[in-house]
């Protein structure tokens, strides 16, 4: 993907999310193991080290703005971009300045990198299990608290695409919505959509569905998403069959990867998964100190 398809950082937000993480690092006191064993005056160069193969790069920049906020002086060289692979082995970014600033650093540093590295290589093998297929893989708001913006944009970086951002930019009419629109009588999802159009006639509107009846209801209120939930394989051939295009369809719940390809072949517009963001193993990364000879 270009990097201009990217969501854009909200760097304030990084800003906020990168103060609170020094904070909890170094309380009032500072490093107190670095302060004491490395001269002042100690300069050092360091590289970001891959250690696992087929690594998405996301989060160069957040890297270089703890670095940079640590100590100014440091110089962040990065020798790959966000979204290019790198192999075990491979440095794929360089620090050199003031030692006490990239040892402060560090640990912060790649806490961010190592998490939206791993957003993004994770979110590349879900695109990936869907390549040759119409069907694109959505993110979700199962997202760490706070790191959405930053979450978000390693699984545009891996390939996958961002679904709503919040509760704000799509109206989205799910299980627990349905139950209380029942409350008033039949035809809940109906006038549900019919009052969420008249109140933000702005926004797209989504409907979840978790039988072929409620399939068939969505689909005749003009709403413009339904999502499939929790649907076996024929059963979301069915859906594609009875919504006949009216609607695009997204699969959603019990997605795995191994499942991926016969979503695909079934013909649904969109698979969203939680995993991209919420079950995701961080990426294997060291920063080496390398003593010049």
């Amino acid at each position: 993907m270009n990097s201009s398809a990217y969501p854009p950082i909200d760097w304030a937000r990084v800003d906020l999310l990168i103060d609170l993480a020094l904070q909890e690092d170094l309380d009032t006191t500072g490093d107190v193991t670095t302060n004491s064993v490395v001269p002042e005056e100690a300069v050092a160069r360091a590289v970001l080290l891959c250690k696992e193969p087929d690594m998405v790069i996301a989060g160069l920049g957040v890297a270089e703005r703890v670095f940079k906020k640590v100590e100014p002086r440091l110089e962040f060289t990065a020798l790959k971009h966000d979204g290019d692979s790198c192999g075990v082995g491979e440095v794929f970014a360089e620090i050199k300045g003031p030692a006490r600033g990239i040892l402060i650093a560090e640990r912060t540093a790649l806490n961010f990198l190592q998490r939206l590295c791993g957003v993004a290589t994770t979110s590349a093998k879900y695109a990936k299990a869907l390549a040759g297929f119409k069907t694109v893989v959505l993110d979700t708001r199962k997202t760490t608290p706070g790191y959405r913006n930053l979450e978000k944009y390693a699984v545009a970086v891996g390939g996958a695409t961002n679904h709503r951002v919040g509760l704000f930019d799509r109206v989205m009419i799910k299980d627990n919505h349905r139950e209380m629109a029942a409350m008033e009588g039949p035809g809940g999802i109906a006038r549900s959509v019919e009052r969420a159009r008249k109140m933000y006639p702005g926004l797209e509107i989504e409907v979840e569905a978790d039988s072929l009846e409620e399939v068939k209801e969505a689909a005749g209120t003009g709403a413009e998403y339904i999502m499939l939930d929790n649907m076996s394989d024929e059963m979301m051939a069915e859906a594609v069959k009875l919504v006949a295009g009216r609607a695009k369809l997204e699969a959603s719940g019990g997605i795995t990867l191994e499942r991926l390809p016969r979503i695909g072949k079934i013909g649904v517009d969109f698979v969203s998964s939680g995993a991209l963001t919420h079950s995701v193993k961080s990426a294997d990364i060291s920063l080496d100190i390398r003593v010049e000879k």
